[in-house]
């Protein structure tokens, strides 16, 4: 099994195809094929985080995305952030997230708390 590292977008996406064609053959964990795909996903992972790392999102983009994804409204943040008024400077970026926000939040919405305690973009004085 010759394997080489990832170092150019060329070997990228000669790695992705074998990928692709071993997983079409749905090889067991412990076989030859297996073993290989194991192998190239561990070095697809490690040059996608070097060349393409990804930030945790905003805050409030967060809150937002998980909202749209839960069909959620204003009025359903009631109970989570306080009176409709406060969720809209939240989500307006008018005022910060406090720390009993983000831990209700965090536990009802299902958003790590990592993103929550992240800085917010463009919060107004």
């Amino acid at each position: 099994m010759e394997i080489r590292p990832i170092r150019s977008e060329r070997d990228y996406r000669a790695t992705l195809k074998e990928v692709a064609a071993l997983m079409e053959l749905d090889p067991d964990l412990g076989t030859p094929d297996g073993d290989r795909l194991d192998v190239l996903v561990t070095l697809v992972q490690a040059y996608e985080a070097k060349r393409h790392p990804m930030t945790p999102p905003d805050p409030i983009d967060a809150i937002k995305f998980r909202m749209e994804q839960e069909g959620m409204t204003v009025k359903d943040l009631e109970p989570i952030i306080g009176k409709a008024n406060r969720v809209y400077e939240i989500l307006n970026r008018k005022r910060p997230l406090t720390l009993s926000m983000i831990r209700r939040v965090h536990k009802r919405m299902g958003i790590p708390a990592e993103v929550l305690i992240r800085e917010q973009h463009d919060l107004a004085a």
